[in-house]
């Protein structure tokens, strides 16, 4: 089971893989979560457009109401609310792209707490996209979300140097 807030959903619709993620693996998100994107979904760019469509598919997520949230200087109410979801769940994954909040997330969770593109390595892992494919998304990830040369891209990057 993998437990994912906005920012992971976001960009995982923003390379067109939402469906693949949605099919292959057991997702489930907070009502908290549906909130943000719900927000996000009011902006017209690429991030609002992304939001549109995980909202446009959020039956095939399972979305339930975190019993309370944690939130600090780094984490916020929808990576709180996931935190407590996943520990409550006994979620195997916690996917979030904010960097910032990362590290305070892995003291919180007992689940592993990983970036979006861990999903590209695992669809690679499952025979469902080749290596220069996942490659491929991975760059135009970094430029859809202004990743290219943060630390976020360079730490992406790292899970295909094996």
């Amino acid at each position: 089971m993998i437990v994912a807030d906005t920012s992971a959903l976001i960009s995982i619709a923003t390379i067109d893989l939402l469906d693949t993620f949605l099919t292959e693996f057991d997702v489930h998100t907070t009502d908290t979560v549906v909130a943000e994107l719900e927000a996000t979904a009011e902006y017209n760019d690429r991030h609002g457009k992304a939001a549109d469509t995980v909202l446009d598919t959020i039956e095939r997520i399972h979305t339930a109401q975190a019993q309370g949230e944690f939130t600090s200087s780094r984490i916020d109410q929808g990576e709180g609310s996931c935190v407590r979801l996943a520990n409550e769940r006994d979620a195997t994954f916690l996917i979030t792209d904010d960097l910032r909040a990362l590290p305070e997330l892995q003291t919180l969770a007992d689940a592993q707490v990983a970036i979006s593109p861990i999903v590209l390595k695992a669809l690679v892992n499952r025979d469902v996209l080749e290596k220069q494919q996942a490659l491929h998304k991975l760059e135009e990830l970094a430029q859809q979300r202004d990743w290219l040369g943060a630390p976020i891209y360079r730490r992406a990057q790292t899970l295909f140097d094996e």
